[in-house]
């Protein structure tokens, strides 16, 4: 299986997995971009995992369905109501098989009541271990808090880490450098912080994206991720949330 990037509006990333003619796309904010990047490729759309309900992640679903009608459609199923399109409602601990991988869901609030993300474990030693979070976790960063409480968030954002250190973290905004300057305002001892703003600075220089990072980068680099208490996360969440650098 093969996981592509597809940059759509001003920063978000609609990721397509893929292993042989099957598809499955990951929060699909448009359906255009998506329905010429499987055209091109000759690719059958599968299947469509939302995280949450947000417009930048479900936008291009009715498109989709009208193009591949039996595609199914795997969402929160406590968000019928604002996630209709919904075929296959998910919970904590569903388990589900898509092209030939194991999709496992966890239940991590904080951005809204219902999101949800899709762990892929490397159950075999030529797989990758991949997450796919939506708006929780970020690169540098995690989501404001919508719906959700800075308890949850933390709750959800350790969840996320105590997965292994080497998974691959596919996250749906381009916000990293962003972030990374907040970060080294509020830690300008964290070395590594500073050095990873550098890097990440260099790529957008040329036109790279940032994702997908890993759960060892977040560990370290991440002051979310390192929060201790939720206390401590709501503090910075509210000061990044107003910051203008």
């Amino acid at each position: 299986m093969e996981v592509d990037t597809v940059p759509v509006l001003r920063d978000n990333y609609i990721f397509v997995l893929h292993a042989g003619k099957e598809a499955v796309v990951v929060d699909p904010a448009l359906d255009g971009p998506i329905v010429s990047w499987l055209r091109s490729r000759g690719l059958n759309l599968l299947a469509i995992l939302l995280t949450h309900h947000h417009a930048d992640h479900v936008g291009g679903v009715p498109g989709l369905l009208q193009i591949w009608p039996n595609a199914q459609v795997y969402a929160s199923a406590l968000d019928q109501e604002r996630i209709p399109w919904q075929t296959c409602g998910v919970s904590e601990g569903d388990c589900l098989s898509l092209l030939g991988r194991e999709v496992r869901v966890l239940e991590v609030p904080g951005h809204t009541r219902t999101h949800v993300a899709y762990h892929l474990p490397a159950t075999a030693p030529d797989m990758q271990e991949e997450l796919f979070c939506g708006d929780t976790l970020f690169a540098g960063g995690c989501g404001r808090l919508f719906e959700g409480s800075a308890e949850q968030m933390h709750h959800s954002l350790q969840r996320l880490l105590a997965l292994p250190e080497h998974t691959r973290v596919w996250c749906a905004h381009e916000y990293t450098e962003a972030n990374l300057r907040w970060a080294v305002t509020q830690a300008p001892h964290l070395h590594d912080i500073a050095q990873r703003l550098a890097n990440v600075q260099e790529h957008r220089r040329r036109g790279q994206a940032t994702i997908p990072t890993t759960l060892a980068e977040e560990r370290r680099t991440n002051l979310f991720a390192r929060a201790s208490t939720s206390a401590e996360l709501a503090a910075l969440r509210a000061h990044k949330d107003g910051w203008n650098g």
